[in-house]
């Protein structure tokens, strides 16, 4: 119903800045958080940062003042800007949309793009 497309990781160094995008496509929507999550093996999925429809935004403690969410509703796309990278950043980043079509709530995950920190 939801194609969600990622694109923007890629390998950086410490220190460093990535900019991740989620377009999304298919059924609209309205009422949504759209948010990233990041996954190392091993470890469970953890969410990195959240956005609503109102424009409210929530991030991991981890990431705090160094990632910003932000959002298009023209072009259906979250961006999650990631400046002074570290290597603990490193990750599978995958886009998610939870949405309510009528009084169903869905949910909707993009197919992850890796994020590398290294020197």
């Amino acid at each position: 119903q939801v194609q969600l497309v990622e694109s923007g990781g890629g390998l950086v160094q410490p220190g460093g800045s990535l900019r991740l995008s989620c377009a999304a496509s298919g059924r609209p929507f309205s009422i949504y958080v759209m948010g990233w999550y990041r996954q190392d093996p091993g470890k469970q999925r953890e969410l990195v940062a959240q956005i609503t429809n109102g424009g409210s935004t929530n991030y991991a403690d981890t990431v705090k003042g160094r990632f910003t969410i932000s959002r298009d509703n023209v072009k259906n796309t979250v961006y999650l800007q990631m400046n002074s990278l570290k290597p603990e950043d490193t990750a599978v980043y995958y886009c998610n949309l939870n949405v309510l079509f009528g009084a169903s709530r869905n949910n909707f995950w993009g197919q992850g793009t890796q994020v590398t920190v290294s020197s």
